[in-house]
């Protein structure tokens, strides 16, 4: 190879397979845009119903980042039936478990990072679900039973 020739700077589509590492980063990237998405959706009701239930604007971006019942217990709303819906606590538990799934990530390829032995990148990726698996459960219990 003379000095005039430069090897191509990317892999041909048909060369790259689709590895684990590749699924975790497009794990990442579609969590970021569903996180997006349930905040467009809360947004939206957030400002349909405050303008039904005079909310305050801190109460409306309450709503729209956190669709739970709860954040309009506390203020002038009459009526938190519509508020405590199977759509709205389903919109909240997929906002919940995408950016839980997506901040557990996060931490994993963090520690990874860090950490140089390979029994301690396995020792993380268990804390990491384990963590995962009881942080879901005290989530979704709060959004379902609150």
């Amino acid at each position: 190879m003379n000095a005039l020739q430069t090897k191509p700077r990317t892999v041909p589509l048909s060369k790259r397979g689709m590895s684990f590492e590749t699924f975790m980063w497009v794990f990442t990237r579609v969590t970021a845009l569903a996180m997006y998405g349930f905040i467009l959706v809360g947004l939206i009701g957030a400002i349909a119903m405050g303008a039904l239930h005079e909310m305050t604007f801190v109460e409306v971006i309450r709503w729209a980042l956190v669709s739970n019942p709860g954040h309009v217990e506390s203020t002038n709303v009459q009526d938190i039936a519509p508020w405590a819906s199977a759509f709205w606590r389903t919109v909240a538990s997929g906002m919940f478990l995408t950016a839980l799934a997506h901040g557990i990530h996060g931490v994993i390829v963090i520690v990874d990072d860090y950490v140089a032995s390979a029994s301690g990148r396995n020792w993380n990726r268990y804390i990491s679900m384990a963590m995962f698996f009881v942080v879901m459960g005290a989530g979704l219990y709060v959004i379902w039973k609150a």
